[in-house]
């Protein structure tokens, strides 16, 4: 045999493409008085595959809708990303001197993270800069998720990171616009290896993402549909797609302007004790 054929196959890395191993519909739920789609906690899927993500909530919320109702509230031992989708955003959080409220605003495509560590205060006033600055009462379109944080670390100072929308890396891979959240070159810096990818494939089509055989995770679908993993299991938007072992995930016939979320992670292996807004 030919010693650079020989050669060249030894050096091919076999990959194995990860099964959709659930496909689940979004629970429609109340928080704060508002529509929310609950992908995270579900009961039909065990906290242990999704490890280290405890949570995924979507919502479409007006500024008015908020004006009347006090959305602060405190959490603790977890980083809690709030992702927007549509529109913008502001809210307020006690991670200034001496735990005083500090505000940010968020423009479509920003991405707020937050440590919360020992504890915090957030949501403070949702949307109260939009109404107050220039009356403002856009509809926007967001993603909350928490990640949990070992045990260890739940202690930690809390902090606030803004990431605006034109600092989060883009690429194209296959017919897909990816967004990295968290991963390769974003700024965000979560308590265990994890990949948070906003993938959108503007005409439809097909792409293939690697994802680190150590990670678990899925798959969320907030517009559009197409087949996902190796099986090619259909999922359409609302619906959270559970991912089996494998080191890339292959997405195919997908319709045009689909777009979901790849949340994938180094589980701790800790069991979570949920106390509300607190996760110990």
């Amino acid at each position: 045999m030919n010693s650079a054929l020989e050669a060249g196959r030894e050096n091919q890395v076999e990959t194995t493409g990860r099964a959709a191993v659930v496909v689940e519909d979004a629970a429609p739920i109340r928080v704060m008085g508002q529509a929310v789609l609950e992908a995270l906690p579900s009961p039909g899927i065990a906290y242990e595959s999704v490890d280290p993500f405890l949570l995924v909530h979507e919502a479409r919320v007006r500024p008015s809708d908020l004006a009347n109702v006090d959305t602060k509230h405190p959490h603790r031992g977890f980083d809690n990303l709030w992702y927007v989708l549509e529109g913008s955003a502001s809210t307020g959080h006690s991670t200034g001197p001496g735990d005083a409220m500090e505000r940010a605003r968020l423009s479509e495509g920003a991405l707020l993270a937050l440590r919360t560590g020992r504890g915090i205060w957030h949501a403070e006033a949702i949307g109260a800069d939009e109404l107050e600055e220039d009356g403002t009462d856009r509809e926007f379109r967001s993603v909350v998720f928490w990640v949990n944080v070992a045990r260890q670390d739940k202690q930690m100072e809390p902090s606030a990171q803004v990431v605006p929308a034109e600092q989060i890396p883009s690429r194209q891979e296959g017919d897909a616009t990816v967004r990295v959240l968290v991963g390769e070159g974003s700024p965000i810096r979560l308590g265990t290896p994890a990949l948070v990818l906003d993938i959108e494939l503007p005409t439809g089509g097909a792409v293939t993402t690697p994802v680190p055989a150590e990670f678990q995770g899925f798959a969320y679908v907030l517009d559009g549909a197409a087949t996902f993993g190796a099986n090619r299991r259909w999922a359409k938007e609302a619906q959270l797609v559970l991912l089996g072992g494998g080191d890339e995930l292959r997405v195919t016939d997908a319709s045009p302007a689909t777009r979901y979320l790849l949340m994938a992670g180094t589980p701790y292996g800790e069991a979570p004790v949920f106390k509300g807004p607190f996760v110990d």
